[in-house]
């Protein structure tokens, strides 16, 4: 991708200038950022999926006068447990739409200015007239593009958010909205985290959220100690702690010098490794998700020379300077097939020519991958 093009999705401006000017700062409204566009997946597709046991689905009903006055529930869903379409101010949400059809994860592909590491993935939601999620708060990154039908945005800045208590929805109950507008097929809308927004349907409606993956410090740290931990496990074998010159105690609650000792070079040993981390925090970044799954083949079925590969839409591959990461797993890479390896990474799929030009090392991790349904040979 030419990150200094400027784009229509973007309203005319170069991604270059989008993540100056507007990433994680401001919000920005496109009008036709994609003209003409029209639903990927038609209600009945949409439905068909929400009954699927592998896409997280959620219903929203709103229901004035009630208590509470929102229902949430998770699905899957059969149609027949859905409220009718005539029924006003009811929601359903798809997440991870972009693992299940080849389109939908084009779409997404279309913002790969951002890493694949901050990408996270697309949720479709399909509303009836006055659907919505009430104004809220997302603690990541979103582009909302209008599908089908119109949308009314309130958005503004919210200073000390209070959420509705007794609701299984996180609701502001002190919005106040800064801008209003109405969206149609093809309108963009960015929002930066901590924007709060309120999106509410005007006859049937289907939107797309483009969101992003915002990690934790504490959720890394956590995630990456763990990793290395059980890399250093298999490194360092079974040293045990010695005390042999250990005197006897008055105060036997109280932990042993030598044992702190002890602890900080266990810590120290298992981070001596300057590669550690990096490989941990890749080997994270590409984990698929838990309601992923691969359609396996047999080794001996896979071909890999004079092919072409595209990587699986499921599959998610990014490189460091040292390493190249596929679906939780890390090899060491240099050279020309480090090389090639990254332009698998950010094209998604090599041509026949450029897969030949790998050594017989790397060839054979495509035969690998290919069998385990990580990529195809077309």
């Amino acid at each position: 991708m030419d990150i200094t093009q400027a784009l229509p999705l973007l309203g005319g401006i170069s991604p270059q200038q989008f993540m100056k000017r507007y990433w994680q700062k401001k919000p920005l409204l496109v009008r036709q950022a994609i003209p003409q566009f029209q639903a990927l997946l038609n209600r009945s597709d949409l439905l068909a999926l929400a009954a699927d046991d592998d896409v997280a689905t959620r219903l929203v009903v709103q229901c004035p006068g009630q208590t509470p006055a929102w229902q949430l529930k998770h699905g899957p869903f059969q149609r027949k447990a859905l409220p009718p379409f005539k029924q006003s101010g009811w929601t359903i949400l798809l997440q991870g739409v972009d693992l299940h059809d080849e389109s939908v994860h084009q779409l997404m592909n279309q913002f790969r200015f951002v890493p694949d590491a901050r990408l996270d993935d697309v949720m479709i939601s399909y509303a009836t007239d006055g659907g919505g999620v009430g104004p809220h708060i997302d603690s990541y990154d979103v582009f909302l593009l209008q599908a089908h039908g119109r949308r009314r945005w309130r958005i503004g800045r919210q200073k000390a958010p209070v959420l509705q208590e007794g609701v299984p929805l996180r609701i502001l109950t002190n919005f106040v909205p800064e801008e209003e507008f109405v969206v149609e097929p093809g309108d963009l809308l960015y929002l930066p985290p901590g924007y709060a927004h309120d999106g509410i349907a005007q006859g049937e409606c289907m939107t797309y959220s483009i969101g992003f993956r915002i990690p934790k410090k504490a959720e890394l740290a956590r995630e990456l100690l763990q990793r290395v931990a059980e890399q250093a496990e298999d490194e360092l074998g079974e040293v045990l702690y010695r005390d042999a010159d250990q005197p006897a105690v008055a105060q036997p609650a109280e932990i042993p010098v030598a044992m702190q000792v002890f602890a900080q070079k266990a810590v120290q040993a298992a981070l001596e490794d300057p590669l550690a981390l990096g490989r941990s925090l890749g080997e994270y970044m590409t984990e698929p998700k838990p309601n992923v799954w691969f359609e396996a083949l047999d080794i001996d079925d896979v071909v890999v020379a004079g092919y072409s590969v595209r990587l699986d839409r499921r599959t998610k591959m990014m490189f460091d300077n040292q390493h190249v990461f596929i679906n939780g797993e890390s090899f060491l890479a240099a050279g020309r097939d480090a090389d090639l390896m990254r332009v698998l990474a950010n094209q998604r799929s090599l041509s026949a020519q450029e897969a030949q030009k790998l050594g017989k090392q790397a060839q054979k991790l495509l035969a690998i991958w290919a069998a385990a349904g990580w990529l195809q040979l077309i």
